[in-house]
């Protein structure tokens, strides 16, 4: 069965002062990007489509997309400020897009497979890449409620920054390794003593334990998920639509579906090593992990 993989490649990178999804972060100017492609063609996905800005989209398309099209099929879709459910339109104080939930369903029109989801400017790793497309395989594509989906976890500890906080969604995990509830934290950061504190979603600071599992963004779903998350930004909207700093995140929208019995989520395990680069400081020791990493394994050869 053909398998997406869709690329989330919007942001606007305010804390890290740039362009993360292009920024070059080897010797030889490849990006983290550029080896979260090569890790989705060798583990057979089908296509790309990378949700983008049209603002930078002919820079974007030139660094990276020209590069693979020999390769993969590769697509855009464009997330935008107006790209709203009926009858919603965009306050004129609004300058940035509407967050992660918006972006996945930015690509409803582009996606007809069983697809995973990645932000570009995060490396995953080989084996997280393969057990993914695995996982999407046999997904079923007609959206039968309830809607099954998959996501990676890693523990907090191994996804901080030392040069500043961070935002994760925070899972609780049933007696089967199942999603059981995903909570966005914000501002998290290592304290005093080694321990990890954040803001809830009721904006309450609290304790987080470092083994505590993580979504960093790699979902996998069936197209079905489209309508869901159109109802659900839709609810957002009515209430948040005048906030000019309101965000819907995709971990708000899944915690719901799954506390409303409209999706099962299974967690996938993967010995892969994650890395991200939030400020610019952090990139030397990607860097310096991402040549490590190359050492055992192969990129960018045919």
């Amino acid at each position: 069965m053909k398998t997406t993989l869709l690329v989330l490649a919007a942001g606007m990178g305010s804390r890290y002062g740039g362009l993360k999804q292009m920024d070059a972060i080897s010797d030889d100017g490849k990006s983290i990007l550029d080896y979260s492609i090569d890790d989705a063609i060798r583990a057979g996905f089908s296509s790309i489509v990378f949700v983008i800005r049209k603002d930078f989209s002919e820079a974007f398309d030139a660094k990276i997309g020209t590069h693979y099209k020999s390769k993969i099929s590769i697509q855009y879709a464009y997330q935008s400020i107006d790209d709203l459910p009926q009858p919603f339109c965009a306050p004129e104080n609004r300058s940035k897009p509407w967050g992660t939930a918006q972006a996945i369903w930015s690509a409803r029109d582009s996606i007809y497979t069983p697809f995973a989801v990645i932000n570009a400017d995060d490396f995953y790793g080989r084996d997280a890449f393969k057990q993914m497309q695995r996982f999407c395989q046999p997904m079923a594509e007609d959206g039968n409620q309830p809607l099954h989906a998959g996501l990676a976890t890693y523990a907090l500890s191994n996804t901080l920054s030392e040069n500043g906080t961070v935002n994760r969604g925070v899972c609780t995990l049933n007696e089967n390794q199942q999603l059981e509830k995903i909570e966005e934290h914000t501002e998290i950061q290592l304290i005093e003593g080694g321990s990890i504190s954040g803001q809830n979603a009721s904006q309450n600071l609290t304790k987080l334990s470092p083994e505590a599992p993580v979504s960093m963004n790699f979902w996998a779903f069936s197209p079905g998920v489209f309508s869901s998350l159109e109802q659900y930004f839709a609810e957002f909207l009515k209430t948040q639509i005048q906030d000019p700093n309101s965000e819907c995140y995709l971990p708000d929208a899944i915690d719901a579906f799954i506390q409303t019995g409209a999706l099962i989520c299974e967690t996938i395990k993967t010995n892969s090593q994650w890395l991200g680069v939030t400020y610019p400081q952090d990139k030397a020791q990607v860097k310096k992990a991402l040549a490590e990493i190359t050492k055992t394994s192969v990129y960018f050869e045919d």
